[in-house]
């Protein structure tokens, strides 16, 4: 199999799913997001076999998969599932029409309509960006009158993305919540973040200790991976008074605090997932 992985750039994960490839005798083709010339009315397609996406710029990595979806090239992820990940509306819309337990959330488009989500929803309340990752842009409104604040700078921004308020109920966490990572369906691994600080992300300093997969964290993070459509995911949950709730569904997720809790080698995982998809698309033509 000739696997292309698209990067951004290199980081510890995408070295490992490059050395389980070439343990395998696969021939590997680094696709560099930055790098690549897609020429829409003269084709030239990278000579691989299946794509397997670990962009962490959403918006240009989801553009490359579309345009190889036309190419007839298959992605893991699809491009469709990096699309729903990578719009929280769309993610949590997708999660609450599949009925799997989610935190309470809300989308506003202007400040007296949020302020309304606020009476609504009691403080303190989440303010999210509605494409982003690593935790970063989120805030915590105490008030209606921060809320207004947050907000006002919000729309200063200027691009669309800021004119869309999402709101997201706050959790008292454990000092914790879990990352569970699924392949084919299969929760293959799963991870509690620590941190004293209510933003529980590795790259924002978190510790990841060793969390047993149970029924429970298997059953939803499945449900939650099956409702974006996505084949590889990390799905992010937290534990509440009302049982595990679904905080969201990353695609092409970073494991590298996951990997220092598990014996799971979930590069080789990923590398298999792919091998196998690509077999059962070679048996359907």
């Amino acid at each position: 199999m000739r696997l292309g992985v698209l990067v951004s750039h290199l980081r510890e994960e995408e070295k490992l799913i490059l050395a389980a490839a070439a343990e395998r005798g696969f021939e590997t083709h680094v696709l560099q997001d930055r790098s690549l010339m897609l020429d829409l009315t003269s084709p030239e397609p990278p000579p691989v076999d299946l794509v397997l996406d670990r962009c962490v710029a959403h918006t240009r990595g989801a553009c490359i998969l579309r345009i190889f979806d036309s190419w007839g090239i298959p992605t893991l992820n699809s491009s469709q599932a990096v699309d729903i990940c990578d719009d929280k509306v769309m993610m949590s819309a997708a999660l609450a029409a599949a009925g799997v337990p989610t935190l309470r959330t809300a989308v506003a488009f202007s400040i007296e309509s949020a302020l309304q989500i606020g009476e609504k929803f009691g403080y303190p309340l989440i303010v999210k960006p509605v494409s982003g990752s690593w935790g970063r842009l989120l805030a915590k409104a105490n008030s209606p009158e921060s809320l207004r604040t947050l907000l006002e700078q919000k729309q200063q921004l200027g691009t669309h993305h800021h004119g869309v308020f999402y709101l997201q109920e706050y959790i008292t966490k454990p000092g914790r919540d879990i990352r569970a990572f699924v392949v084919g369906g299969e929760v293959i691994a799963a991870s509690y973040r620590n941190a004293e600080h209510w933003i529980t992300n590795v790259a924002r300093g978190a510790v990841s200790t060793v969390c047993p997969v149970t029924s429970e964290i298997e059953g939803m993070s499945r449900a939650a991976a099956g409702a974006v459509g996505a084949e590889i995911a990390g799905v992010d949950l937290v534990e509440t008074a009302d049982g595990l709730k679904i905080i969201e569904v990353n695609s092409g997720a970073e494991f590298k605090g996951l990997r220092s809790t598990t014996p799971v080698p979930i590069a080789d995982v990923i590398v298999e997932h792919a091998a196998s998809t690509f077999a059962i698309l070679k048996g359907s033509h």
